[in-house]
């Protein structure tokens, strides 16, 4: 029992250093919310997009990680899009609030071929912080240390930058995120300097050949940290329904697995989502498959958006990747 407290202690402390300046990515992007994966996305699509995201990691222990954020973007020409973000994250100890504020411009590279380019910035800003007021001992009772006082924050700023490649109905994403070292001159210990990661986002979508309603999107999301090559992916897979007004239902699943060990999943779970007269909602649950799998419940997440101010663009890179977009903005699909 010890050693399994003393591994989840571990892994919360990791994921403390892994995911500061950059908000944890699980399934929120899969809730047809692109514009989490990369800033390349902003404006992508005929409206006001906005979502909000509440995830509940490892329900069952004690100061689990618990974030949520809050995205929005918009097309402010025919060819380009800004966007921003919004988050406040909970990992145990550690509290981080942050906001991104993103650009993007879109290119023709064909449009007979339907084939776009893409290119996206953020600007992020990052508070970090120890909440020392919340130390406490095994018992519960609070620990008060003299050598530890005042507000053990910093705050950091830094840069991601996105290309975007699509194809028809073929689509990939590359990302960098956090170009900067981050400052640490106010802790001490091993803390990272370099949070440096790369993201690459893949996926295709798939008419069905016998109901004209429904579309298939297999893809996959490769994560790699620079600092020390860690890196994971998640293999996805959803279904959407849509009906003659444009609203669909849709239902998935995914499946993350560190890259060496491909046979011994972190996580594997359902999802599913509704999109009704511009409202939206989606749920995703993951199983943990690791030793944590008996002392908690899942990663639960929910997200709640509206599409507002609906306007096609002039210019077909602002034009999503569905099927069904392409039929409703009086495109044909090949």
């Amino acid at each position: 029992m010890k050693n399994i407290i003393l591994y989840i202690l571990f892994l919360t402390a990791t994921a403390g250093f892994t995911q500061e300046l950059n908000l944890p990515v699980w399934t929120q992007y899969l809730a047809d919310n692109d514009f989490v994966i990369s800033p390349t996305y902003a404006g992508i699509g005929d409206n006001f997009r906005v979502r909000a995201n509440g995830l509940t990691q490892w329900v069952g222990i004690k100061n689990a990680p618990d974030n949520q954020a809050l995205y929005a973007d918009f097309r402010i020409a025919n060819r380009s899009g800004v966007g921003l973000s919004l988050y406040n994250d909970k990992n145990g100890h550690t509290r981080q609030k942050g906001v991104k504020f993103s650009f993007a411009h879109h290119l023709i590279l064909d449009y007979t071929q339907k084939m776009f380019l893409s290119f996206g910035i953020s600007y992020n800003i990052n508070s970090f912080r120890i909440a020392i007021e919340d130390w406490e001992s095994i018992d519960g009772t609070p620990i008060v240390d003299p050598a530890v006082t005042g507000d053990r924050s910093k705050s950091n700023h830094n840069f991601d930058i996105g290309v975007l490649w699509r194809y028809n109905n073929i689509y990939a994403s590359l990302n960098m995120n956090n170009l900067l070292k981050k400052d640490i001159d106010l802790f001490d210990g091993s803390e990272p300097s370099d949070l440096l990661n790369f993201q690459l986002y893949s996926g295709i979508v798939l008419s069905s050949k016998t109901n004209r309603d429904v579309e298939y999107e297999p893809s996959v999301f490769y994560q790699m940290f620079w600092s020390d090559k860690r890196s994971a992916t998640d293999i996805n897979f959803k279904v959407r329904s849509f009906n003659r007004d444009g609203d669909y239902l849709w239902f998935g699943g995914s499946y993350r697995f560190l890259n060496d060990q491909f046979f011994k999943p972190l996580n594997i779970g359902p999802m599913a989502g509704v999109m009704k007269n511009k409202f939206y909602f989606a749920y995703s649950y993951q199983i943990t498959m690791n030793d944590l799998s008996g002392y908690n419940s899942g990663t639960h997440s929910i997200t709640i958006g509206i599409d507002l101010l609906q306007g096609i663009s002039n210019c077909a890179c602002t034009r999503g990747t569905s099927w069904r977009k392409y039929k409703n903005n009086g495109n044909n699909s090949n």
